[in-house]
């Protein structure tokens, strides 16, 4: 019978659903969260760096069955759970084992701060969608990132030399300084505040579980 499943490759019954990937690969992918022990998100880690901080207990799996079925869940017992058809799973000596999307640390309680990431998207958001020449309020494919002082001269890319500007405009300052173009800055550009970690992160791969944390 094992030999029949070998040459024809059948998975046995209640094994691999769509979804369900026994590859190592799986391993270093960011898709599992992180929470602080009063639930709060703070990070994102891969499968394999969840695995370390559960068998160590640093962290419990939540095992998640929609919102109203939340359930903390140790290494112990997580390594005996059945492999649903959502799931994410790895090999091991023991078995399959299901990828947690949700971890909780046991006794973190904090919430750190961080920048956003520079990048023109945070650039314009700090910006307010305006133009930081003209005032003018500009749509996305309107503007586009100014060094203050441009790269041909020197500028570097940082939060005190990069403005939100009107493509036009910026066109035509070019290399030059604003004020050698007849331009003037709306008002100096600077980092923006840090922010605590939960607000920066987002749920770019849409994972169900995620929702009950994060925005998307």
């Amino acid at each position: 019978m094992r030999k029949h499943q070998q040459r024809t490759n059948t998975p046995p019954r209640g094994a691999i659903a769509v979804r369900k990937h026994f590859m190592t690969e799986i391993l270093n992918k960011t898709i599992v969260l992180v929470l602080n022990r009063n639930w709060q998100a703070i990070n994102i880690r891969t499968p394999q760096e969840a695995f370390c901080q559960m068998a160590t207990n640093v962290a419990t799996a939540l095992e998640i069955d929609g919102e109203n079925h939340i359930r903390p869940v140790t290494w112990d017992e997580w390594i005996t759970l059945p492999i649903r058809d959502s799931d994410h799973a790895v090999h091991s000596v023991r078995g399959a084992i299901r990828v947690p999307t949700v971890i909780a640390a046991v006794n973190f309680a904090k919430v750190p701060k961080k920048r956003p990431k520079l990048c023109a998207k945070t650039i314009r958001e700090r910006d307010c969608n305006r133009c930081q020449y003209t005032g003018k309020l500009l749509r996305p494919d309107e503007g586009s990132l100014d060094h203050v002082l441009p790269r041909a001269r020197g500028g570097k890319d940082e939060w005190g030399n990069l403005v939100w500007a009107d493509k036009a405009v910026n066109a035509r300052k070019g290399n030059r300084l604003p004020h050698e173009a007849g331009l003037k800055l709306l008002r100096v550009p600077c980092a923006p505040k840090e922010l605590p970690v939960t607000a920066l992160i987002r749920n770019a791969q849409g994972i169900t579980d995620w929702r009950l944390f994060v925005k998307e």
